[in-house]
This record gives C-alpha cells, sequence and structure tokens, in this order.
C-alpha cells in the first residue's frame, strides 16, 4: 500500500527545482518484469524504469546483487510484488524504506481476493498476474503510487491508466472467449509449480502443480508418482513447461507416465513468473497473458485464433 502521505509527497515535490520535474524523468526501479511493464504503461515518458528480474529470472529465489543495491538506492521510486513472491528480498525492502519510496504493489489487494498461501498460514498465493482482474488492482496501485511521488503529472497517469486498463479487460474477455472452447474433461492444467491457480479459479480450470506456490518447494518422489497416476486414469495428454522453472521434473512426470504404456506431450512453455525476451510482444503483460492463454487453449482442443488477441504472438497456433 501508499506508505508516505500525499503532502510529504507534495513537500518532496516542492523542494525540488522545477527543472527537475520538467526535464528528468522519474527513476522508478521494480522487481518483476510484470510490475515494470505496468510502470511503462502508466508512466509513459514521465518515467525511466529499470526492472530487476529479467525474462526466465525466479522471483522466489532472486537475491538483490550489488548493482541492484546502487539502482535502489539511487531511484526517485522502488516499486516491489509483496505477498511474499520475492521472499529473499523482504528484509532489504524494509531497510530501503527508511531512506526511500518502497511500495510493494500487490500487498494492497483485498484480501478476500486471495488465495491462501500452501505452505505459509499466514501467507497469500503471489501469482495475482495470472488473472487481469487481480492485476487491474496492481495497475490502480502502480498509478496511485507514481501520483504520489510525481503529483504533477497526476493527469498523464491517470489517462495512461484507463488506457492500459481497457487492453487489460479486452484481455479477460479473450481469455473468456478462447478458454471457453476447451472441452470441459480437457479442462486440467498440469504445470510445474502452482502458479496458476488464479487462471484455473478465473477460467474454469483444474490446476496440477509438481511444486506448491513457491519454486523453493521440493517436488518429492511421492508428488511425481501421484500425479502419473492421474494422468493416466484421467487420459491427460498434455502438460506445460515453464520458462523460469526446471523442467526437469515435469520431463520425469511424462517419463513416469510412458512407463505405464500412456503418452504425455508438452503442451507448450508458459510464461509463469517472468515475462517474454525484452522488447517483444511477450514481453509485455499484456503478451505474456495472451501467450498463456493461446498456448493452454490450442494445446487442449480449444479454438484459438492463428496469432492471439490482436495476431501478435510471436509463434502461430
Amino acid at each position: 500500500m501508499i506508505r508516505r502521505s500525499f503532502l510529504a509527497a507534495m513537500a518532496i515535490a516542492a523542494a525540488l527545482p522545477i527543472a527537475a520535474w520538467a526535464d528528468a524523468p522519474l527513476k522508478v526501479v521494480a522487481t518483476t518484469g510484470m510490475i515494470a511493464d505496468a510502470v511503462r504503461q502508466v508512466g509513459g515518458d514521465q518515467v525511466e524504469v529499470k526492472g530487476l528480474m529479467g525474462p526466465g529470472v525466479d522471483p522466489h529465489a532472486y537475491r538483490q546483487t550489488r548493482s541492484d543495491i546502487v539502482a535502489m538506492t539511487r531511484a526517485d521510486l522502488v516499486l516491489w510484488h509483496g505477498l511474499y513472491l520475492e521472499a529473499q528480498m523482504e528484509g532489504f525492502f524494509q531497510d530501503l524504506a527508511r531512506k526511500r519510496t518502497v511500495i510493494a504493489v500487490a500487498d494492497g489487494i483485498d484480501k478476500s481476493k486471495l488465495r491462501a498461501h500452501d505452505d505459509y498460514a499466514d501467507k497469500y498465493d503471489p501469482h495475482v498476474w495470472m488473472t487481469p482482474e487481480l492485476w487491474r488492482d496492481v495497475v490502480i496501485e502502480v498509478q496511485a503510487a507514481l501520483t504520489e511521488v510525481h503529483p504533477e503529472a497526476a493527469e498523464i497517469f491517470a489517462a495512461n491508466a484507463q488506457a492500459h486498463l481497457a487492453d487489460v479487460d479486452r484481455l479477460t474477455a479473450y481469455a473468456q472467449d478462447t478458454l471457453g472452447t476447451v472441452p470441459d474433461n480437457n479442462k486440467v492444467l498440469v504445470t510445474a509449480h502452482d502458479a496458476f491457480g488464479y487462471f484455473g479459479e478465473s477460467f474454469g480450470f483444474e490446476v496440477l502443480g509438481i511444486q506448491g506456490i513457491s519454486t523453493q518447494s521440493e517436488a518429492g518422489l511421492n508428488r511425481i508418482g501421484e500425479l502419473v497416476d492421474v494422468l493416466v486414469d484421467r487420459q491427460i495428454t498434455a502438460v506445460f513447461v515453464e520458462s523460469s522453472v526446471s523442467d526437469r521434473s515435469m520431463r520425469a512426470l511424462i517419463e513416469g507416465a510412458a512407463a505405464k504404456g500412456h503418452e504425455v506431450k508438452v503442451g507448450g512453455e508458459l510464461f509463469s513468473d517472468a515475462m517474454g525476451e525484452d522488447g517483444t510482444y511477450e514481453g509485455t503483460y499484456v503478451g505474456m497473458l495472451d501467450h498463456n492463454i493461446t498456448v493452454i487453449a490450442g494445446a487442449l482442443d480449444g479454438e484459438v485464433p492463428g496469432r492471439g488477441m490482436d495476431g501478435k504472438l510471436s509463434a502461430g497456433f
């Protein structure tokens, strides 16, 4: 949530030379690619954004580097996810908040909307970006944070946020239409870790992860054996690997099913905790979800357009 009062932000703004606001963009550091994209969408040319975690990086295990520390201590605003996603960095953020404006943008989501964490009684599933309806709340929090630190650009931030939220809403409609074409008996999503719980709840899929909500939980032989039995008994033919998680356990799952005479294919690679390559459509939030929705629906016998919602996906389906 926003931790500094509006008056405090105004006082900081008043203390700075007018030219500093007019000429220099706001320096923002964001932990995940999803947050960095939200800042770029809302901030536009008013911000200069540095994302700490690039494609393929697992935020559950990430620790700040020396260059990260330098960037954050020099930033006007530091945005992190919260909800125990960046578990290895929480202590650092608590210390940094005494000196800089540091905001956990997902912590402000109404807790009644969140899933309980499967490993910690007092925590919640942090993967809220997996459903556009929850991500809207994060975008709004990003807008509030930018406005608090740079109130002079409030109208710009509001207009940009409104435009971006319209795209997020279109994404919800696309997901409902496209995933709705998947036959009911195919609506089982088997992934490397339990990052797709909100996705499943929103779009009517049963989600089975080898690991728990955090990639730091171990995938034991018993869990793999249980899932092999599920694949065989229910004749599930497609599973999904993740760009930020090793596919070793998923390969063991496929091999285990094969040993029992049941063929399972990799339905595709999904973006779970990190987006696609920088500079690509899949390297944006909308592109990331468009990719996941289209890959899942296509692999599970749904009807999908050739290149996703707006024809921008890098690969055809």
